[in-house]
């Protein structure tokens, strides 16, 4: 009897075994998390869905910020063969929505309960006409200043709260043959930049005004000219080698004792966790100044591309609810540096700049200081948003431009983008 009972559990473990791992299909993820922190963060979702029985087939495009990966979804997607994933935000969500080429995540959404676990800002950007279509992996807060107190220690220099105390200690850092500011001088990053400086400046009121109404008085306005003057004067703090350096490099010369300070999202602490540093002892993060009680939202999301295989597609789905697990939230956001989109989450784990991440996050949100990202796809279409990016950078390597002109021509952009 007995041994009848142990054959037939046997047959019906062997017959589910054998059930799921037939079941079991593939997910092509693309993304361009290709730096350290980044690479340990997705090497961790992987990791979960492939324990789940399904493979994953990387598809990482380095570079850019995310552009050299958009334009190689573009050809994917439009050669009939897109990806079962691809790292997309923000409004691009809902340009390929518009193209009809997304999924339908309701089922998991609805079984998960994500519309109870997601705050309304973050579950709006993750649908595409009340549907689910995406899923969020974090939230990244962009307006942050790194620093490195050794080097300000060794110039002798104070840590600054505002601009003009930040150019106080530039010049002692520079005098002390240290690099005042790391930057890559790339498109992205040139915006990242401008972004916290255009918030500092104008406030989150201006800021919504100037980058998500793409209002054209704001956008030609004396407080975006201002903006653009302190552009300008950060410029004279780079190193000769910033022009076309990664990101990643650049927070390496904070890391290595070499710089100072770095404008960049939360993910460059990352970095620094990848290195070991401990926040608030070997590096340190505060607001861009003038932005203290204000954020600026950059969310990573995948986007599910409708598939035609039966497999391939419930391996979607177990992407999707993987994503969204508080296993995943948990240990994808201690690797990346962001925090998690999912509410109620334990921070207990989590270093001191996140924590202030989150709280700020929260409390943002009450005081409708919360503002998307302009730089990172957040607040406009692609289209606008290349507009800004062009005159920004083209300013930022055109000394004889003025701020003035600069603005006038920030305007005169995002108008021809909008009549496209």
């Amino acid at each position: 009897m007995l041994k009848n009972i142990l054959s037939k559990s046997i047959a019906i473990a062997l017959l589910s075994l054998s059930a799921s791992v037939a079941f079991a299909g593939e997910v092509e993820v693309l993304h361009f998390w290709t730096s350290g922190g980044e690479a340990k963060s997705v090497a961790e979702l992987k990791k979960m869905l492939e324990a789940k029985g399904d493979t994953w087939k990387d598809f990482a495009v380095a570079g850019g910020g995310g552009e050299n990966a958009m334009t190689v979804l573009k050809s994917r997607v439009v050669s009939g063969n897109p990806p079962a994933a691809a790292q997309i935000k923000g409004p691009s969500i809902q340009e390929w929505g518009d193209e009809g080429v997304l999924t339908n995540l309701d089922s998991v959404a609805e079984s998960e309960k994500w519309n109870d676990l997601l705050p309304g800002v973050v579950a709006d950007a993750m649908k595409y006409k009340g549907h689910y279509v995406a899923a969020p992996v974090n939230v990244h807060r962009v307006n942050w200043m790194w620093l490195n107190p050794e080097v300000f220690k060794k110039a002798g220099a104070e840590i600054p709260k505002t601009w003009d105390e930040l150019f106080v200690a530039a010049d002692k850092i520079k005098a002390a043959g240290l690099t005042p500011i790391a930057h890559g001088g790339q498109p992205w990053q040139d915006a990242t930049t401008f972004e916290s400086i255009v918030l500092g400046t104008g406030g989150a009121d201006f800021y919504r005004k100037a980058f998500v109404d793409l209002d054209p008085a704001s956008l030609d306005s004396d407080t975006m000219v201002k903006a653009f003057d302190i552009l300008r004067k950060l410029k004279s703090y780079n190193d000769k080698d910033a022009p076309g350096r990664e990101w990643n490099m650049a927070t390496a010369m904070l890391v290595n004792d070499k710089a100072a300070i770095q404008f960049m999202g939360d993910w460059a602490k990352g970095e620094f966790t990848a290195a070991k540093k401990e926040a608030g002892k070997d590096f340190l993060c505060l607001p861009a100044p003038g932005t203290a009680g204000m954020f600026t939202f950059n969310i990573d999301s995948f986007a599910m591309f409708e598939l035609k295989d039966e497999k391939n597609k419930q391996a979607q789905m177990d992407l999707a609810q993987t994503i969204m697990e508080p296993s995943f939230q948990e240990v994808f956001n201690l690797n990346k540096g962001s925090i998690p989109a999912r509410l109620n989450m334990d921070m207990s784990k989590f270093d001191t700049c996140a924590k202030d991440s989150s709280a700020e996050f929260v409390k943002s949100a009450a005081d409708k200081t919360l503002v998307p990202s302009m730089a990172h796809g957040m607040s406009m279409f692609s289209a606008e948003q290349g507009a800004v990016f062009d005159t920004v950078t083209n300013f930022y390597n055109d000394d004889a431009m003025s701020s003035k002109d600069a603005a006038k021509a920030l305007a005169r952009a995002v108008k021809a983008a909008e009549a496209k």
